[in-house]
């Protein structure tokens, strides 16, 4: 199925939480100008039983809004999986990812930690199997050892999202098991970022902007129209046109989420808020 409705290049964040209450005076107002923007959608990435549950009631608000139920890393730590793997079969119809999930060894210091979060992940990977969705991984400071752990679980549809291990690890993952990197805005102020982009083709990047953080300014609250700040940087550092990026990161995105399936005027019915 075609979406007829969508702009010939139309924009997608796939890793954003604008369903956070950093956006709570104005969500609408930043969703509106994101779609002035160009963007089609942006997938809210839920971290764990709450914030899933504020990723639901964000996509039943907005027509924009994607949900995506997880549970980071930093949580897996702390709070069981088991509730959160419930939620995701509860509303796995309407999902369009398994994500935010992953290792953060930045975090997690010790090897009891570490543990958990492998347990963690090893099980939101099969249940993204079962479900036949893709994932969207966090891997701060655990770049080989995340794609490592993925590869062994057999997981096949996945985004990694801002990156920052090292390219020759992400290089790896795209020859290997085709995974794909999604770039944020930060790829202006970061030079680990635009090696990584300067290394992987155009067929294995996407744009997010990881709103509120990881925007073009540290300071300032990042938000899903800065998804041209990214498509401009990767432009310049391929030395392509922007209309190029757009086109083949837009692809790419449609392809990994499934994103014709949300297209047309009753995709709102798709969604049960908690």
């Amino acid at each position: 199925m075609t979406d007829a409705g969508a702009p010939p290049l139309a924009l997608y964040d796939v890793h954003c939480h604008v369903h956070g209450e950093e956006f709570d005076a104005d969500r609408a107002e930043v969703l509106d100008r994101a779609a002035r923007a160009g963007l089609r959608f942006v997938l809210a990435m839920g971290e764990g039983l709450d914030d899933n549950r504020r990723v639901l009631e964000a996509a039943a608000g907005h027509p924009m809004v994607l949900p995506c139920l997880g549970q980071h890393p930093d949580r897996a730590t702390s709070e069981p999986v088991g509730p959160v793997l419930e939620q995701i079969r509860v509303h796995a119809g309407s999902l369009a990812a398994v994500g935010e999930v992953g290792l953060d060894f930045w975090i997690a210091k010790g090897p009891e930690e570490r543990e958990r979060q492998r347990e963690a992940l090893e099980q939101l990977v099969a249940l993204a199997l079962e479900l036949d969705l893709p994932l969207s991984v966090h891997s701060r400071s655990a770049g080989h050892q995340a794609i490592d752990l993925l590869a062994a679980c057999g997981a096949r549809r996945v985004c990694l999202h801002a990156f920052d291990g090292a390219a020759k690890h992400a290089a790896r993952a795209v020859e290997l098991h085709g995974y794909l990197f999604s770039v944020p805005p930060s790829v202006v102020r970061s030079p680990q970022k635009q090696k990584l982009v300067r290394r992987l083709p155009l067929s294995s990047l996407l744009l997010e902007t990881d709103s509120p953080v990881l925007g073009p300014d540290r300071e300032a609250r990042n938000v899903p129209q800065n998804i041209t700040v990214a498509a401009d940087a990767i432009s310049g550092i391929k030395g392509c046109a922007v209309e190029e990026v757009e086109r083949i990161c837009g692809e790419n995105a449609r392809r990994l989420f499934r994103l014709d399936r949300f297209s047309g005027s009753r995709r709102g019915d798709r969604f049960r808020a908690p």
